[in-house]
């Protein structure tokens, strides 16, 4: 440690040392995760994340002990798979990988640390692509399932910010992985556009509750849970209410169509890509056309009646995350909904549906969508809100479900709104990577789908009770070979480039640089303006930045700029 104690004595922040070299320490020499088996996948899987360089290290609390634990089972949830060797699975009691969340969001995040598997999981859907171009809903170690559609986060997306995340680490700019998911996507919009319009709106329909994974909602009350006779085509002729103009698959498509014109256009495929487009803004059309609620503000399905199913349900938050309506309208929907404490605000937030709602029901011993706060919807957050430069709201979400995390002995699919106590099954993959989703986004080294690190200056706020539940954190991680830390205390923030002072900050910054550590910006994450000094280059950067507002660096003027600046939405109350 002498080095390092000298390079730390040569920086302006010196008396900040000895809170900083132990979790230093930490990090450099950690703790090995213990499997219950040391199998041969365990120990590959082992050494990609090895080479991720991911670490956390707290001063204090549970927290460390838990992101330990959640690396640990998150292996567990990695299996071998109908011949496709190893993919992810959703964990808990459901043995297989779910198109709705396994095979997008879950592999969206999980490619930060285990890009291959990431990989690997992406193509499987494609693999068992069917003739007529439907993608299996679920592949589990008995083959693919094609019953219904199941679809929430577009495919589309995962697989771009994928593409873009690992361009230079893996093959996934070099090889065929790009040009055989796009034609996979290619025939599944087609699909969908021949099968899931039979009332020629323009809009995708459900045809049961399983097409949104909406397992017990009231949205799906008295229509069946699956389509007819198990066919994914077919809507069932009995029913008096089906099929739905849905909100949440319409959207979807919306934002799977813009994805492709991106990847179309990066495989050098321009009319295609305006073809993408042009499709998008038809399907984006229809959506506020059939399911917009002007007087709610609000997002709801249509039966074949043409009447509102009005129940607000985390419905919004899909529409939101598949990026339909700009930064006023986002700001709107915080003020009257997700940030409301009747509506979906709850002490450990989000719920799936609104708690004013007479049919919420918060109990969480089961698979539920009537009440309770799943953790799919905290991975699906973070995009809604990171779309509009919500950073600090974002924050009041994730920071009281980090929080029951850290009290937690288990992984679990959902939690109670109310006390945060965990529920239904446990090594639920959702739930462990929503752990380590929200450590790297809260106080952690995020990279980015535009090429881009951010280094987030929070720390884990005190628990129940006030109870500490971290102190001070440390985090890793390795980029194109260079090894980052960074070191959080309540006062300050420390970057670390290849073990050596590169960078420090006030707390409640997120700074942004390239993938080689050059500055680029700085955002505020606290609702508290943030006024200090950035130490880079041996320059002195004095700053005074509020929340949610973004500042350019300019390297010849040596300052920053403001180019964002949305203010702060604050919660309500009714």
């Amino acid at each position: 440690m002498n080095d390092e104690r000298t390079e730390l004595y040569a920086d302006p922040d010196a008396p900040f040392s000895e809170k900083i070299l132990p979790l230093l320490q930490k990090l450099r020499n950690p703790s090995p995760v213990q499997q219950e088996e040391s199998s041969s996948l365990h120990l590959r899987l082992s050494e990609q994340w090895q080479q991720s360089g991911v670490n956390f290290a707290t001063s204090t609390g549970e927290l460390e002990s838990r992101h330990r634990e959640a690396r640990r089972q998150l292996m567990n949830c990695i299996v071998p798979t109908a011949g496709l060797g190893p993919i992810l699975h959703e964990g808990g009691t459901y043995f297989g990988c779910w198109l709705e969340s396994t095979g997008t969001i879950n592999t969206e995040v999980l490619a930060r640390f285990l890009p291959e598997v990431a990989e690997n999981t992406y193509r499987g859907f494609a693999a068992f692509q069917r003739e007529d171009g439907l993608l299996p809903y679920k592949i589990t170690p008995d083959g693919p399932s094609y019953r219904q559609i199941q679809l929430v986060t577009p495919l589309a997306r995962s697989v771009w910010n994928y593409g873009r995340l690992h361009e230079k680490e893996t093959s996934a700019d070099t090889s065929d992985f790009l040009p055989v998911m796009y034609e996979a996507m290619r025939r599944y919009d087609r699909w969908i556009g021949t099968y899931r319009d039979t009332r020629g709106t323009g809009c995708v329909e459900a045809f049961g509750a399983f097409d949104t994974g909406h397992d017990l909602s009231p949205r799906f009350w008295h229509v069946p849970d699956v389509p007819y006779r198990g066919d994914a085509a077919a809507c069932d002729p009995h029913s008096p209410l089906l099929p739905f103009l849905a909100p949440d698959l319409t959207a979807n498509i919306f934002c799977q169509r813009t994805y492709l014109s991106k990847i179309a256009e990066r495989l050098e495929y321009p009319d295609a890509g305006q073809d993408w487009l042009r499709m998008a803004e038809q399907t984006l059309d229809s959506l506020y056309r059939y399911c917009f609620d002007e007087q709610d503000q609000f997002f709801y399905d249509r039966d074949r009646h043409d009447q509102w199913v009005r129940v607000q349900s985390d419905v919004l938050l899909r529409v939101l995350a598949c990026e339909v309506g700009d930064g006023e309208f986002f700001a709107e929907t915080l003020r009257r909904y997700l940030l409301n404490t009747s509506k979906f605000f709850a002490k450990y937030p989000l719920t799936s549906i609104a708690m004013d709602d007479p049919r919420f029901d918060p109990f969480n011993h089961y698979n539920s969508w009537s009440g309770p706060t799943n953790f799919l919807t905290i991975l699906r957050t973070p995009h809604a809100f990171e779309h509009h430069q919500r950073h600090v709201e974002l924050s009041w979400v994730l920071h009281p479900i980090l929080s029951a995390f850290a009290r937690s002995d288990r992984f679990a699919q959902c939690l109670s709104p109310w006390t945060g106590e965990m529920g239904f099954t446990e090594q639920y993959s959702p739930s462990i990577l929503a752990l380590l989703d929200i450590a790297e986004r809260l106080c952690g080294i995020l990279p980015q789908p535009d090429r881009t690190l951010a280094f987030t200056g929070l720390l884990p706020s005190a628990g129940d009770h006030g109870e500490e539940i971290a102190g001070d954190t440390a985090y890793s991680r390795t980029v194109d070979g260079i090894h980052y830390e960074l070191v959080n205390t309540p006062d300050r923030c420390f970057m670390y480039k290849n073990n050596r002072p590169h960078l420090s900050f006030p707390y409640g910054l997120r700074i942004v640089t390239d993938r080689a550590g050059n500055l680029r910006t700085c955002i505020g994450m606290s609702v508290q303006t943030v006024r200090g000094v950035v130490r880079y280059d041996n320059q002195e950067l004095e700053v005074v930045v509020k929340g949610n507002e973004i500042q350019e660096y300019e390297q010849k003027e040596q300052n920053f700029r403001t180019v964002g600046d949305p203010g702060i939405a604050y919660p309500s109350y009714g």
